[in-house]
């Protein structure tokens, strides 16, 4: 008989590489559950701003102003991620309106932090139907991706959509990237545009403006929890919303004609 070393050579090496991906594995089982505490640090961290943004928000409805802009939403429409409440969608929004029509504006943000459609009804609607403005903006819907019921939703939209004013204007939503939550927001956004057709409302496009931006702008346009956007991703939530602000300003709003 021949002595033949190759057995135990190929089973060496086949060990070292079990080995090894076990080594690789535990080391990416380890870093996930770090990257995992990291993550909800940081989302812990901006759970804190919570209290700030609103009573930011609370405290500015008071101002008085020539025009009123409304804003219903969630945690998105409160600013939370951004480095400051104001430079959210609904700050610059407000701004946008300020300078185009050279008016004052009193902004009432009627958002909760983590409101769902349904929260929205029972919490926000009340209070809306009290106001007469003469801007709204509404960007409502994902939180209930989480806990997805499609006629839950729908209930909820049909809801929102009858309560407001032919001249408002709603968002349908973004583009949440991962494919599972992308299959239910499409759901989601033929809800919101069909129910918006039968309103006549304006939808703008907050879900193909976010898109465009594409999965790596979770690098540069999402603050550090990796879900709210930062001061970049809400001018991009902003320039979603800005052409329908700008004709609304512009056939709704008298200008000042210089004599």
């Amino acid at each position: 008989m021949t002595n033949d070393t190759s057995t135990p050579r190929i089973l060496s090496l086949t060990l070292g590489a079990v080995a090894t991906t076990a080594a690789v594995g535990a080391a990416a089982t380890v870093g996930y559950r770090r990257f995992q505490r990291m993550l909800a640090a940081n989302a812990a961290e901006l759970n804190e701003t919570l209290p700030i943004n609103s009573l930011w928000w609370r405290t500015h409805a008071k101002e008085k102003g020539d025009l009123l802009y409304v804003a219903i939403g969630d945690s998105a429409a409160q600013g939370i991620g951004a480095s400051a409440p104001n430079r959210g969608y609904v700050g610059i929004l407000a701004d946008h309106i300020r300078l185009a029509t050279g008016r004052t504006l009193r902004v009432i943000n009627l958002s909760v932090s983590g409101a769902t459609v349904e929260l929205a009804v029972r919490d926000q609607l009340p209070r809306f139907v009290k106001l007469k403005p003469d801007f709204v903006t509404v960007a409502i819907g994902a939180n209930d991706i989480a806990q997805w019921d499609p006629a839950k939703f729908e209930a909820g939209i049909r809801e929102v959509f009858a309560a407001l004013p032919p001249h408002a204007i709603v968002a349908d939503l973004p583009c949440f990237h991962l494919p599972h939550n992308e299959r239910k927001v499409a759901v989601a956004n033929r809800i919101v545009r069909e129910v918006a057709a039968e309103h006549d409302l304006t939808v703008v496009p907050l879900h193909a403006t976010t898109k465009r931006e594409g999965i790596r702008s979770v690098l540069s346009q999402v603050a550090n929890d990796l879900f709210h956007p930062n001061d970049r991703g809400y001018r991009i939530w902003a320039d979603a919303f800005l052409p329908e602000l700008s004709s609304a300003v512009a056939h709704r709003i008298p200008q000042t004609v210089d004599a």
